[in-house]
């Protein structure tokens, strides 16, 4: 017989053992609630609070802006899909992913029309949404937007308004050379040296080395070689001297040709032309560089040029040229060869002294006038940047790093 005692004690087991599978159910319901997907950690769904057509573009992009998702610390490794569609009640697709820290996406058609179809084009109307990976929050929907491409870079306002400076300077200085005003140009001692060099190889009876690099035709510096070869030819040929030009490519050796044919035209004297010692040589650096040598050493000439695009070869070249004793004017505009030209040369054309030798040389008015507006340009750059610095070292003003800012956005 069971006592009462007894009873209480079995209800009361009863009693806690039922709350105990309470409690398990409630718990366990509460950890299948934490593992649902977008109910734990996202504290706060992202907003998104505009999407526009991205500036100082070609068109093709849209950039999406947002206040990011408040999430739970426990999970740093989540992050944002960006989907896109056309209309807000239709399907929206994955364009890009971003990581929860992010506020921004650019969506871009890297491509030409046709070659991404899925990518976005100018006029058509899309809308954004923005969903939280490993969950089922979502963003608001914002559109419609379209993109096109600007005209006008806002950013670079400050390179247009001194390209129309500079346009409007180089006018100014060609009305007033051709009104046949004297224009002063800094002089340039290896141009100026030129007519010595040449005087003095016919003085002593020998010939003038035109070696015009190792570029081809169309490069700047080779053009410009030309028509220092132009000056050469033609003065050689009014006081009958010898000029030997070595070409290291054959389209370099027919344009040299050319021009030499036509400085003893206009020097009239096209009797003593001839096209032997314009010649091709080889396109092997070294072995090009070694027959130059030869020549140097073979026929002795009094004046080497040096002029045009030169690499490894140059040093090589002065260096022998010194040895035989001639005058030499190097130029070039690869500026890790200048210093050579500079120990065994005895003139030397720096950088775009080279390109300004055809507006010394040939004294048109058109030429001059461009060099001294670019000149006046350098100078006005100089005093820009003096200005710039003082301003921002004892001013602590950052308006001419502001005015320069021409960052594409």
């Amino acid at each position: 017989m069971h006592t009462s005692q007894d009873r209480h004690l079995s209800a009361l087991t009863v009693s806690l053992f039922a709350i105990s599978i309470l409690g398990f159910l409630f718990i366990d319901g509460l950890a299948q609630e934490s593992d649902v997907p977008g109910n734990s950690f996202v504290i706060k769904p992202p907003v998104i609070h505009d999407a526009y057509d991205t500036k100082n573009d070609h068109g093709r992009s849209i950039t999406v802006v947002w206040e990011p998702a408040v999430v739970d610390s426990s999970f740093p490794g989540i992050g944002y899909r960006i989907m896109r569609s056309r209309s807000e009640s239709g399907t929206f697709d994955s364009v890009g992913f971003a990581s929860i820290g992010d506020n921004q996406f650019i969506d871009r058609n890297e491509y030409g029309e046709g070659e991404d179809p899925n990518g976005v084009f100018d006029g058509i109307d899309y809308y954004y949404r923005i969903d939280v990976l490993d969950s089922e929050v979502s963003s608001n929907v914002k559109g419609p937007v379209q993109s096109r491409g600007q005209w006008f870079h806002s950013g670079k306002t400050t390179t247009f308004v001194v390209a129309l400076l500079f346009c409007l300077v180089v006018l100014t200085i060609l009305r007033v050379a051709k009104q046949g005003r004297e224009l002063y140009i800094r002089p340039l001692s290896g141009i100026n040296a030129i007519d010595d060099a040449i005087g003095r190889a016919t003085e002593m009876g020998k010939p003038i080395l035109v070696v015009p690099g190792l570029g081809v035709a169309s490069d700047v510096a080779t053009i410009a070689a030309m028509t220092i070869l132009e000056r050469v030819a033609k003065q050689s040929a009014e006081y009958q001297s010898r000029v030997i030009v070595p070409c290291y490519y054959p389209e370099t050796m027919i344009v040299a040709q050319e021009v030499v044919r036509s400085a003893y035209l206009d020097a009239g004297r096209p009797d003593l032309y001839n096209e032997k010692e314009v010649f091709f040589i080889t396109q092997e650096q070294f072995p090009y560089a070694a027959a130059v040598n030869g020549i140097m050493l073979r026929d002795k000439p009094a004046t080497n040029f040096f002029l045009g695009k030169f690499y490894a070869e140059s040093l090589m070249l002065a260096e022998t040229g010194y040895e035989a004793g001639a005058i030499q004017i190097g130029g070039t505009d690869e500026a890790i060869q200048i210093p050579f030209f500079v120990a065994a040369c005895d003139y030397t054309l720096i950088g775009e002294e080279l390109y300004a030798a055809s507006a010394y040389l040939s004294q048109d008015p058109l030429k001059l006038g461009i060099l001294k507006a670019q000149d006046i340009g350098k100078a006005a750059i100089v005093i820009f940047l003096i200005v710039g610095m003082i301003a921002a070292s004892v001013f602590g003003s950052d308006f001419f790093i502001r005015l320069l800012d021409v960052t594409v956005n």
